[in-house]
């Protein structure tokens, strides 16, 4: 017996309800992520190399340029930026103002990561109360019985089951997308790191001074 989603739904009692919710802000989360990290260009290398190129040759206007010219698309580049314009001055405290910049880049780029990290473990808990409350309304419904049958208590194991299976559904959609994400993210933090790190000991002329 084949059942549509809206009857799938009714049989799954009240708990599907928070399910629902949990179902809507995981997708809504993960995509809004998705299409905002992919409408970036998260590409460093070769803009990396060309504007350390361009610091080391004193070329410092081009390298303006170049950043300037992909600032809106490249989030990275406004931080290359700011190194360029404050290249003189001290090399510690450049690090600490390209360091505070890169991580509120990063933290910028993890907005709702941890919205995706509590509905992975929220769903689950929610779908499993669900399960506790069919079971108990299929015992109910057999201590009130004068002759038990399997009809008597389907309901409650349809609740049982199917708040289940919606948990973790919502769960496993929740931690694929966030460990995706992160992956994105943690992969550029650490081309940024390279990339200022080269940027700053081209713009100081001193390889060994980090």
């Amino acid at each position: 017996m084949a059942f549509s989603l809206f009857e799938l739904f009714r049989l799954g009692g009240v708990f599907m309800w928070p399910l629902l919710f949990f179902s809507v802000a995981a997708c809504a989360i993960a995509l809004e992520r998705f299409v905002y990290l992919l409408s970036r260009n998260l590409k460093i290398d070769k803009v990396s190399a060309k504007i350390v190129d361009c610091c080391e040759r004193g070329a410092f206007s081009e390298a303006v340029e170049t950043l300037r010219a992909i600032k809106k698309r490249a989030p990275f580049a406004a931080i290359v930026l700011k190194a360029i314009n404050k290249k003189d001055m001290p090399e510690r405290n450049l690090e600490k103002v390209l360091e505070n910049e890169a991580g509120a880049l990063i933290s910028k780029f993890e907005t709702g990561f941890n919205y995706l990290t509590a509905i992975g473990s929220l769903a689950p808990l929610t779908g499993f109360l669900g399960t506790v409350s069919g079971m108990i309304g299929a015992f109910r419904s057999i201590a009130e019985a004068t002759e038990v049958n399997a009809q008597i208590v389907a309901n409650g194991i349809y609740e049982a089951l199917i708040t289940t299976v919606f948990g973790l559904i919502i769960a496993i959609v929740a931690m694929v997308s966030h460990s995706i994400l992160s992956h994105i993210v943690d992969n550029f933090a650490l081309k940024l790191e390279k990339a200022l790190t080269d940027v700053i000991i081209a713009l100081k002329g001193d390889s060994d001074s980090l």
